[in-house]
């Protein structure tokens, strides 16, 4: 069965009730409070599960995923007539007032939760919970590094939409403080980000425990501190215009580029993370055929593929994956749980309106493919097929595509996440999303809450790449261009750029890198022939450089400060 999602309901509905397998338990759990909740492990262990909670957000623009892969050039807006919201964050627009207002709410909750842990767990006592010392200490210091790095993600992940925002590292703190300045953000973050490096056991991933799979270890946290040197860095040098080599500390000093290099070499030499054998082995759709019973994709069955899995090493379904690094974890839901807990990814970005192409379900059609993006990538890069889906193609499944049925329509969608569907094996359910049958999912409307493929926020890919990037050496870009079947090459930043752009496609990296870099004014501009609803048209996103790579601030958010939080350039 798969896995339960972090639920702060879970955490809420123990506190206030609670129950016990020994009826003779006499322990009041009734009399819980905020005052007495942190002081077992048990206690932790949800209020942990509450800080992920924070990482699931209600409205689809303010899930990471959607929002970067729809602002990015490789992506339109699509979808029907009716879709302006994609169509607005495609066309760098925002007439609505919230458009991002879930991205900075649950930003503040998933903050307030760690702060909480950070300020009650130094001060508890759990020596009666463990045999040792050394047990509760080392307790201790995973609960803490793992609060640090999480406060540090979710300060990270709010930034890179918004830029410099209220740093908030008390429960007790003013909800009203003044956003912080982008180096002011950004030197927390790297803190933030060292102090969970440090507290971190160097546990590899191998030895990892399952039921840990999805959390944060100090091998993410050394990533994440490199995606942040890059990202300050690049976008205070492109952006701003003030070079910057180093990233801040809150109280003097800096992470040096030899700091962040170590912390790679460290992460690559000792996490006992890496790749899988095969890129397309990464994506469901190498295991639809099996999990069918039936050749349902011939492409996938021609190449041989089989899925490594989504649960680490020992996944209920695959063959083991040692490269994803750190995940969204999805699982089965409800209406009365939220659409949120569900990916929305393969609904929001599937195949509109086509019900009869077993074994892609349908969607709502956002995030058509650019065709920029398949004419200049090689076909000989196994890659480019296993990342975007050709409409009215036999081998893939598709050819009974019927098109003109949304807008921006290109004939090529993203394959990475996308709505999977087979006949039931056992005859008994009909034609089903495959996640349905792997995880025996019977809650609502399947179209819409069938999706249980985990995001990935990180792979192990991305930490031989940001070494090559940053050390300006080839031997992590060799690796992954030889995974790929492809030529060794020479260090070059252009053959980088080009590298992420392939590997990481449609994983919401590319509009990141294109601000980092400075390179997302000319990335915009082209003129492109698509279909809007079965009529021929050309579509051209014109990039607003007033914006500096931001998005605008909530409304409501700024009328709560009273004024207090000014709105981002150019909204």
């Amino acid at each position: 069965m798969k896995k339960i999602i972090y639920s702060i309901s879970i955490a809420a509905m123990t506190l206030l009730v609670g129950c016990s397998e020994d009826f003779t338990d006499t322990e009041n759990l009734l009399e819980k409070s905020l005052s007495n909740y942190y002081a077992r492990p048990q206690d932790i262990k949800e209020a942990m599960g509450g800080v992920y909670n924070a990482l699931y957000t209600a409205g689809p623009h303010s899930d990471e995923a959607i929002a970067a892969n729809l602002l990015s050039d490789m992506m339109f807006g699509g979808g029907g007539p009716d879709d302006r919201s994609a169509k607005n964050v495609d066309s760098f627009q925002d007439p609505e007032e919230d458009t991002y207002k879930d991205l900075w709410v649950q930003t503040y909750n998933g903050i307030y939760r760690c702060n909480m842990i950070l300020e009650k767990v130094p001060d508890a006592d759990y020596s009666t919970h463990f045999l040792t010392e050394v047990e509760e200490v080392e307790f201790i210091n995973q609960t803490l590094a793992e609060a640090y790095f999480m406060r540090g993600f979710f300060y990270f992940r709010a930034a890179k939409f918004f830029g410099g925002i209220p740093v908030i590292n008390q429960t007790d703190a003013p909800k009203d403080a003044p956003r912080a300045s982008m180096t002011d953000t950004y030197a927390q973050i790297a803190s933030d980000f060292k102090m969970a490096i440090d507290l971190f056991p160097s546990t590899s991933f191998s030895a990892t425990p399952t039921e840990r799979y999805g959390h944060a270890d100090k091998w993410v946290a050394e990533a994440y501190m490199a995606r942040a040197y890059l990202y300050y860095t690049g976008y205070m040098t492109n952006i701003e215009g003030q070079a910057a080599s180093e990233l801040p500390l809150p109280e003097g000093g800096s992470i040096s580029k030899s700091q962040v290099i170590a912390y790679l070499d460290d992460c690559i030499n000792n996490s006992g993370y890496g790749l899988v054998g095969d890129f397309r082995n990464l994506w469901p759709y190498s295991y639809v055929n099996e999990s069918a019973g039936d050749t349902v994709l011939p492409w996938a069955e021609t190449e041989g593929l089989s899925w490594a899995g989504q649960d680490g090493l020992s996944p209920t379904f695959g063959t083991g994956n040692d490269e994803f690094m750190f995940v969204q974890r999805y699982s089965t839901t409800n209406w009365d749980w939220g659409q949120q807990y569900n990916n929305r990814m393969p609904l929001f970005f599937g195949i509109r309106d086509n019900t009869e192409l077993l074994p892609f379900g349908q969607g709502w059609g956002w995030g058509s493919v650019n065709p920029t993006l398949w004419n200049q990538w090689d076909d000989a890069d196994p890659r480019k097929k296993g990342s975007i889906l050709q409409l009215g193609v036999a081998e893939q499944g598709t050819d009974a595509w019927q098109a003109d049925k949304g807008d921006h329509e290109t004939g090529l969608v993203n394959k990475k996440y996308i709505t999977l569907k087979h006949e039931d094996p056992e005859g008994e359910d009909g034609v089903k999303g495959m996640f349905y049958f792997l995880y025996d999912m019977n809650n609502g409307d399947p179209l819409q809450l069938w999706a249980a493929q985990d995001y990935v926020y990180l792979r192990f890919a991305d930490v031989l790449l940001m070494h090559s990037e940053i050390s300006e050496t080839a031997t992590g870009l060799n690796a992954v261009r030889g995974r790929a079947g492809l030529t060794s090459v020479g260090y070059s930043l252009e053959v980088l750029k080009e590298e992420r752009l392939h590997e990481f496609a449609f994983e919401g990296l590319r509009w990141f890198d294109l601000v980092r870099w400075g390179d997302v004014e000319s990335a915009f501009g082209n003129q492109v022939n698509v279909r809007n609803s079965g009529v021929d048209a050309t579509y051209s996103v014109e990039y607003r450089p007033e914006t500096k790579g931001l998005v605008p601030i909530p409304e409501s958010e700024i009328r709560l400060s009273n004024g207090v939080y000014e709105q981002n350039p150019g909204w």
